[in-house]
């Protein structure tokens, strides 16, 4: 199976075309959206799309890690990263989608 991306490009001209907005406002509600789950998790909240899945911020403590190109020896600093867990909803869309297709 390829690998193909889709850019945010992509995705403002599928909602454009599902919705009648134009590519515009598209572009515009897309963007609110993206800073709306930054916003969010900046400030500590989780993000729970039903159907969809949930952002959160999950805590990496500090820890010793390898350099892969020379093998040295570094410390990683703990750090909050962000994660998203799919629903299961989706989950089974997407699999679903995939045994079909082949």
């Amino acid at each position: 199976m390829g690998t193909t991306t889709t850019t945010k490009a992509d995705l403002v001209n599928a909602i454009a075309h599902k919705t009648g907005l134009t590519k515009y406002e598209t572009e515009s509600v897309v963007d609110a959206f993206f800073e709306s789950v930054i916003d969010s998790l900046k400030s500590g909240k989780r993000i729970e799309i039903r159907g969809f899945g949930s952002f959160n911020i999950r805590h990496k403590n500090l820890r010793d890690a390898r350099n892969p190109r020379s093998g040295e020896k570094v410390t990683v600093e703990p750090k909050d990263v962000p994660v998203f867990k799919i629903s299961k909803e989706f989950k089974l869309a997407v699999s679903e989608s995939l045994k079909s297709s082949t």
